[in-house]
Parts: structure tokens; sequence; C-alpha cells
């Protein structure tokens, strides 16, 4: 086969403006820029306030933590109408959320209020969204796809952080929010609006569709009886305690050891470049090998990033693990993507990945506030890191225990 011949029948190069649309969109999520920018708003906002770090960071609860209830209506909603509308209600939804903690007058309830806003009205941003787009659309290469899209979390690490951080150094933390209340609609929005048209069909309302639906896999009741989706689903819930437990705490960690603020978010934009290399090493890998075992080598390597920091709170140190964990957090997001598809099928992939997708942020919301804690009864954060390393073993444990790729119900193999 010719060299144009290869391109021309590449999955990749027929559809790039859809993966760059769904990447984007992945940036301006409501999991993705609550959750990196975090860490940046905590020391202006506490001391202004007067709050604990563990008030603030409860936050993160009422975002990310929302999604226990609102993936499951997404993926729903994604099943019937596509995944174009629903992402493109959710990122103005999310661009008004924003709005409104910079209008707060220091009581927790508008902060925690404002954060569930971005839950609730963003909640059409949430990877399922994405990833379903690129299941219906990549059969050959829906590993690499799913890097390529879901390495948005690492570009996001990497890119706004140091804006929102200038921002808030030069204008204050209310032009902060401000910031990101701009990107969902004037950056992702339009880029969205004229590209990210897969080839999703939303479910025909009839009786007859539904009893003969032309894709393979199980149902969302079959899978739920399965072990291997209770499996999956713890595995993901510990890799994310461990993760959103150390990731926005660490710069507060750093910067009470005495590290300089800047030198502390630019440990973030490390995590930021690894997270991107692992999801495209990752997304290579799971299109080649099985999947599980990808994915049990990637989560092992943050044990030793969280042993390092247990030891010694070092910036070398802190760097150190930033890249490990940031290798991790680019192999379970786009995994559980493609292990969902992979054990359970396209059939009613949006409303499994949404029930998977809970476990991830109820994990997500629990964990920033459960280390700040950590840190504010014991005065140090050495029993947080020890506890990532636990969370992250047992994930891999229980990861290969998924066992061989099924014969999916109506596959032709």
């Amino acid at each position: 086969m010719s060299l144009l011949a290869k391109l021309s029948s590449n999955e990749i190069t027929r559809q790039p403006m859809l993966l760059i649309a769904a990447c984007v969109g992945v940036i301006c999520s409501s999991i993705v820029l609550p959750f990196y920018t975090m860490g940046l708003f905590v020391v202006p906002v506490t001391e202004e306030f007067g709050w604990s770090r563990t008030e603030f960071q409860l936050s993160l609860l009422f975002s990310t933590g929302f999604g226990v209830f609102t993936s499951p209506i997404i993926g729903l909603l994604i099943h019937r109408y596509g995944a174009r509308p629903v992402a493109l209600f959710g990122l103005a939804g999310l661009s008004l959320a924003f709005i409104i903690p910079a209008t707060s007058t220091g009581a927790l309830w508008q902060f925690y209020s404002a954060y569930a806003c971005m839950a609730l009205l963003g909640a059409g941003t949430i990877p399922v969204t994405w990833t379903t787009a690129v299941t219906a659309n990549f059969q050959t290469h829906r590993g690499l796809a799913l890097g390529l899209v879901l390495s948005g979390t690492g570009l996001c690490a990497v890119i706004v952080p140091p804006i929102i951080a200038f921002i808030l150094a030069n204008y204050g933390w209310r032009a902060g929010y401000l910031g990101l209340a701009v990107l969902p609609v004037f950056v992702a929005g339009p880029l969205v609006y004229c590209c990210f048209k897969p080839q999703d069909k939303p479910q025909d309302r009839t009786k007859e569709v539904e009893q003969t639906p032309n894709e393979p896999g199980y149902t969302l009741s079959e899978a739920v009886a399965s072990y291997k989706f209770w499996v999956l689903l713890l595995s993901i819930f510990l890799v994310y305690i461990a993760q959103s437990g150390l990731i926005p705490n660490l710069v507060p960690a750093l910067t009470d050891a005495g590290i300089d603020p800047v030198a502390a978010a630019e440990t973030m934009s490390l995590f930021g470049v690894a997270v991107i290399t692992g999801r495209l090493v990752i997304g290579f890998c799971v299109d080649r090998f099985w999947a599980p075992g990808v994915a049990a080598v990637a989560i092992s390597l943050p044990i030793m990033g969280c042993l390092m920091l247990w030891s010694e709170l070092t910036l070398l140190n802190a760097q150190v693990a930033a890249l490990l964990l940031g290798f991790a957090a680019g192999a379970e997001l786009d995994l559980m993507a493609f292990l969902a598809a992979k054990y359970f099928g396209a059939k009613h992939y949006a409303k499994i990945y949404g029930f998977l997708y809970a476990a991830l942020a109820s994990a997500s919301g629990i964990a920033p506030a459960l280390f700040a804690s950590i840190y504010e009864s014991t005065q140090s954060y050495e029993l947080g890191f020890a506890l990532g390393a636990v969370a992250f073993s047992l994930s891999v444990l229980l990861v290969l225990l998924l066992g061989r790729y099924p014969v999916l119900p109506g596959s032709r193999d």
C-alpha cells in the first residue's frame, strides 16, 4: 500500500479537527479547569476570608463530586441526543458558573454553591461527552485517539495555571475566576461548534430500534452484573483518591516547605507535560498490548513518587514525583474509556461510562479536602503521601483482575 493510501485509510488523519475540538473541550471542561486551578486560589482566598484549607478545598466536593449524580444523566442524554448538543450547552453553562465565585462576599455556602453550579451547568463537558464521540468514530486506532483527546488534561495543567497565576498576581483572585469564565465559551465554544461533529447516532425512541441495536456490547444492567465492572470502578476510585488528594495539595505543601511559589507552580507544569506524554504513550500501547497490563505498569510509577515525597519534601523530589504522577494520570482516564469500550462494548457505552465516571467524580470530590484535613490534623502532608502510595498499590492489583478481553454480544468475532 502506498504512503498516500495509508494516510487516507488512517482514522487519525481522516478526522483531525474532531480530535482537536474534543481535546480543547477537555481542557475547558468542568472536571479539568476547577481541579488544576484550585491550588492557585487556596492561599489568597483563605487569607482574605479566614477559612481553613479544608473548608476551601471542600469546594471540589461540590464540583467534581456532583459528577456522581450528573454523569449517569449526561450518559443518558448523549445516548438519546448525541454528544455535540450536550457539549455546547455544557460549555456555556460552565462559563456562567465561573463568574459566581468572583462575586463572593465571604460566606462558604456561596463558594460551595458556585462550585456546585460548575458541576451542574457544566455537566455536558465531562469526559463521557468527548470519549463517546471518539469510541463511535475510531476503531483501529481508538486507544491513540483517546490518548490525543484526553491529553487535554495535561495541556490544561501546562497552559492554564501560569495564565491564571499571572492574573492573580496582577489583578487578584476574583479576576482569576473571570479569566477562567472566558475559556469555555470563547476558546472551546467556537471550535466545538464548528468542528465537533461526530457520527454518533442518538438512539431511536422506538422499541424496535432498542430491541435490535446495531452496536455490539452489553446493556448497562448486564455490565453492572459483571464483576469486571466493579473491579474497574474500584480501581478508578482508588487512583483518583490518590491523584485528587495529592495534586491540589502539592503546591501548598511546597510553599509551606519554604519553596518559592513560582517554582512550586512550575512543578505543576511538569505534571502536565507528563500527563500528555502518558496519554500518547499509553494510547499507542493499548492498541497493541493487553490494556490492563499497560495500566498496571503506569499506575505503579507514582508509588515511588509518593514514597519520595513521604521521605523528604524537597523541590527535586516534588518534580520527580510530579512527572511520575502525571504519567499515571495519563493512564487511568483514557484507560477507563478504552477498557469500558473493550470489556462492555459500544451498545450502551455512554451509560456505562457515565456510571464509571461517578466513581472518579466521588473520589475527586472527597480526596482534596481529605488530604487537607490530614494536614491540619498532623501539620504535615506525610500521612497523605503514604495514603497515596497504598491507594496506587491496591489499584494495580485490582486492574490485573480484569482478565482477557471478552467476545461481546453481537460481535462478528
